[in-house]
């Protein structure tokens, strides 16, 4: 028999554990529930969450799924379909969004800016790492944190791990200030410097490192600070 989501406890329900402990933190089934709202005759909500990412081979497959492919799922209607298929076509246009860096030369911390100041969310704070070849061309962008940036887990590591992996042999790295206010903290500065330290122990340049606010960036660079 199936749990009904107001059956659950409070905490254990996907939209107050989305508020209480953060989008990032809810699982695949947790997030496509919040989408769906509703279960079916037979499934509750996280049920046929479930039973959608298994029969479609998982979250990554959404972005490519049709409306009468979905439609043929059970417990899948036309409102439901309708849903899915919007949102999938919502991931493809990000994508698209994304991939239209990849190749880019990037040769002014204006063009990065311009760039990423609709990309960001201006609600919560968000670190990426670019990751350039040696003509100073993008090969990946990866979304290393998201919320609060809390400078004690901004792992060096992470970033230039992702750096070996992808051959790099230069970063950018990126952030907003929700604040609107652009001037480097001192966690912002020190952040910097511990990175360009072992950049060039790695033999990776830390090329940039941007900070976003209200229509205005700070550049590193520009102010002659890295």
């Amino acid at each position: 028999m199936s749990v009904k989501l107001k059956e659950l406890p409070v905490l254990e329900r996907p939209r107050e554990r989305l508020i209480n402990v953060g989008v990032e933190n809810l699982s695949d089934e947790e997030l496509l529930s919040i989408i769906l709202k509703t279960g079916s005759k037979e499934m509750s909500v996280k049920e046929l969450a479930a039973y959608i990412l298994s029969n479609l081979g998982g979250i990554e497959s959404l972005k490519n799924i049709n409306y009468h492919e979905v439609k043929k799922i059970k417990g899948i209607g036309e409102a439901k379909a309708c849903m899915l298929v919007a949102l999938s076509e919502i991931a493809r246009r990000m994508n698209r969004k994304v991939a239209s860096l990849m190749g880019v030369k990037l040769n002014t911390p204006l063009k990065i800016f311009e760039f990423y100041k609709s990309k960001i969310n201006d609600d919560q704070e968000q670190f990426y790492c670019i990751y350039l070849d040696a003509s100073k061309k993008v090969i990946e962008e990866k979304l290393l944190f998201i919320g609060t940036v809390n400078y004690s887990l901004v792992h060096p590591r992470d970033i230039f791990k992702e750096a070996y992996l992808l051959n790099a042999t230069g970063i950018i790295c990126v952030h907003n200030h929700p604040s609107g206010e652009v001037r480097p903290s001192k966690e912002d500065i020190n952040l910097t410097i511990r990175l360009k330290e072992i950049g060039v122990l790695m033999g990776v340049r830390v090329i940039d490192h941007i900070i976003i606010g209200d229509d205005k960036y700070y550049s590193f660079l520009e102010n002659g600070k890295i």
